[in-house]
């Protein structure tokens, strides 16, 4: 019996998926697990599918000839592995899946530190890592599910405020943010949903939820995932023993402004699909007033960043008039 599947998804970042792959093989040695790394190439262009070929034959490289996405790119190996779309059991599949950002590097213990709050904690479905920086500062990995407070702090501008108000109201609850201390207690804490550059699940988990939902092409799958995890009655939690660097955003760097409305997309569809129809519509309201704040305040940048950021505040502001 598989232990372990761990699944990357990569998109033009051949020097960085490398690197993950060999931190996480790495960490994988000090372990007993019996694992096996299935590498999803979303049509990159970069020569990451040569690369990892030849530098890790061992790796299942499932390698695309389009870009599915994030969701639908870790959906395919998980198909391969037997887990369904919809609820469906799935006895020959491994004891757990590890989902991984292909721009992180997995520092040592990590896996055994995942892998082992599963075993210590049986009602767990779902575990995130403690993240850092490239730079080794601290990153939020951790999150609460969101609610309507986080538009406002996200959307609108508030350089009003004194920087340490913002500051703290930024890393409160109010914004999903778990205070340090219960990073830096060490010990496994509840939370609403990790980050998804790490994501940890039960086979248990998987065969009662399905996969991830397509329909979030990128940003928001991690949170409906976890939000589904939830209700079917699985805990989830961050362990702080467990250390990955995560360099952020390679991938989506790339595409700024898409990346900006995609997330805003996937944001509003994720309150179509979880929230009341009152929240739903002042998510809606909340994100038209901000991304007209958003324009607003575009007029003080360069052009360079102003042109882009109005362009998609358009599109974000239509998309919020759509969304039913």
């Amino acid at each position: 019996m598989l232990d372990l599947a761990v699944i990357i998804v990569s998109w033009n970042t051949c020097a960085l998926t490398l690197n993950a792959l060999r931190t996480l093989y790495d960490d994988l040695e000090m372990t007993t697990l019996a694992a096996e790394v299935w590498v999803v190439d979303n049509a990159s262009t970069d020569g990451s599918a040569a690369a990892i070929r030849a530098a890790f034959p061992a790796v299942h490289l499932l390698a695309q000839t389009e870009n599915h996405g994030f969701a639908a790119g870790n959906n395919i190996a998980l198909r391969e592995l037997g887990f369904r779309d919809t609820p469906t059991p799935n006895p020959d599949g491994p004891s757990a899946v590890f989902l991984l950002n292909s721009d992180t590097r997995v520092q040592p213990g990590a896996m055994a530190a995942l892998t082992d709050t599963l075993t210590t904690l049986p009602d767990t479905g779902l575990v995130g890592a403690r993240l850092e920086y490239g730079d080794g500062s601290f990153q939020d990995g951790a999150f609460g599910f969101p609610g309507l407070s986080q538009l406002v702090i996200d959307l609108f501008p508030l350089s009003w405020l004194p920087r340490r108000v913002f500051g703290r109201l930024y890393n409160s609850r109010l914004n999903g943010r778990y205070p340090r201390a219960l990073y830096d207690g060490g010990r496994a804490f509840p939370i609403g949903h990790p980050l998804g550059a790490t994501m940890l699940l039960r086979r248990s988990a998987i065969e009662q939820t399905g996969l991830f939902d397509e329909q979030f092409y990128m940003y928001c799958e991690e949170v409906d995932w976890s939000m589904r995890i939830a209700a079917a009655g699985w805990r989830i939690y961050c362990q702080p023993r467990a250390l990955v660097t995560h360099l952020s955003g390679q991938s989506t760097s790339q595409i700024r402004a898409q990346s900006l409305i995609n997330l805003w997309r996937s944001r509003l569809r994720l309150y179509k699909k979880h929230y009341t129809p009152r929240q739903l519509r002042i998510a809606r309201r909340l994100v038209r007033m901000g991304a007209a704040a958003q324009i607003r305040h575009a007029g003080t940048l360069p052009a360079a960043q102003r042109d882009p950021l109005i362009t998609a505040c358009r599109a974000i502001a239509e998309i919020a008039r759509g969304e039913s």
